[in-house]
């Protein structure tokens, strides 16, 4: 398997265990900022790759089209020379997208297709609070490890009329392959972690079918053929995803590394942020067997568009991610250990954190101490 990171734990700075670095002479990165602020922060993360130098091979960055914005002038949001192009480089960052709220004919988000076209099967995001003190153990430390390619994000929907008036109806999909793909992910990540626990999130007292398939796969996964007791120092419980939100903002210390489908994940993720302060301080991946994607956790943000104070946190923390994926564990230490410490200042943060400060300003203040 491709991915196995410590993923900013407590122990976060682990080595990981990715693709093998010593033979590649370049490293191709393609750049999607897509809509809104996309276009402010992934520069901000460009730049803090470039701060590496020589402790990374040649860098080569390529610019791919995306998003809500180019499909309003072109007619689509994921051109197929875009696909292509991505599956000539060896890792990419995407900034963010507009989809529309309503729906818009002949649309799809750009994002959604790109995790399914490249099987970036997983979407892993890290919730860690900054200490002022470095020594002090952060008060919220966790993982959420989000399926990526199923649940109601295959967007098979149908609008009917019934005989009360419209009736829309959507298909939720949960596969075994799926499912289990995603177990093992999550367990790989307990076992970086020194807490190791796994905690299954689910509605299965209600959907029954569908998140009864996924719990019942992710619980077997320790004891799948060829595992070989590998996963035996797991912890694996379980939490109904409404009471998992309860006790996320009421006891976010009991949990460590979250596996949920995908409508849960992406809501439990988000929420999570809110407990260290902001969404633009969260970073993910998108990652596969091969392949892996950094994209902030935030999205376009139309209204501080063009505003230069977007916070370029989350980018430049997902470029480190990113680059942890990929078996450059020690370059990614450099650019976290900065973040952390332009967190720990204070003194030059963007509005969102209380401060006054631009993108570039903290980008700056990050790429001095890189």
């Amino acid at each position: 398997m491709f991915i196995r990171s410590a993923l900013r734990s407590g122990l976060r700075r682990n080595a990981t265990r990715g693709m093998a670095t010593q033979a590649r002479s370049t490293l191709k990165v393609a750049l999607l900022p897509a809509d809104g602020i996309g276009r402010e922060v992934i520069p901000a993360a460009r730049a803090a790759l470039e701060a590496l130098g020589s402790d990374l091979p040649r860098l080569e960055f390529v610019d791919l089209l995306a998003g809500f914005e180019l499909f309003t002038r072109a007619g689509t949001a994921l051109p197929e020379a875009t696909i292509e192009a991505l599956r000539e480089q060896d890792c990419a960052l995407f900034g963010a997208v507009s989809s529309p709220s309503k729906s818009v004919f002949g649309y799809s988000s750009p994002i959604v297709a790109l995790r399914k076209e490249l099987d970036l099967y997983a979407n892993i995001r890290p919730v860690l609070s900054v200490s002022k003190d470095p020594s002090q153990k952060p008060d919220v430390d966790l993982v959420v490890v989000r399926e990526n390619t199923e649940c109601l994000y295959v967007k098979q929907e149908v609008s009917e009329i019934g005989e009360h008036g419209r009736v829309a109806k959507a298909t939720r999909l949960i596969t075994e392959r799926a499912s289990t793909r995603i177990g093992k992910m999550a367990c790989e990540i307990a076992l970086q972690r020194p807490r190791k626990r796994v905690t299954i999130i689910h509605k299965s007292n209600v959907l029954s079918v569908t998140d009864g398939l996924f719990r019942e796969t992710v619980r077997r996964v320790p004891s799948l053929p060829g595992v070989n007791g590998k996963y035996d120092s797991i912890q694996i419980g379980e939490q109904i995803v409404d009471s998992a939100v309860y006790r996320l903002f009421r006891e976010p210390h009991i949990f460590d590394v979250m596996v949920a489908p995908n409508l849960y994940g992406d809501i439990l993720s988000d929420a999570a942020a809110a407990l260290v302060g902001s969404l633009g301080l969260v970073p993910s991946v998108n990652a596969g067997d091969t392949f892996v994607m950094g994209e902030p956790v935030h999205g376009s943000a139309p209204d501080i568009a063009g505003k230069s104070i977007a916070n370029p946190l989350a980018s430049i923390r997902s470029a480190a991610l990113m680059l942890r994926h990929l078996g450059y564990g020690k370059q990614a230490e450099r650019i976290e250990n900065a973040v952390d410490d332009v967190i720990r200042d204070g003194t030059v943060l963007t509005p969102d954190l209380g401060g006054k400060s631009k993108t570039e300003e903290v980008t700056a203040e990050v790429l001095k101490r890189v």
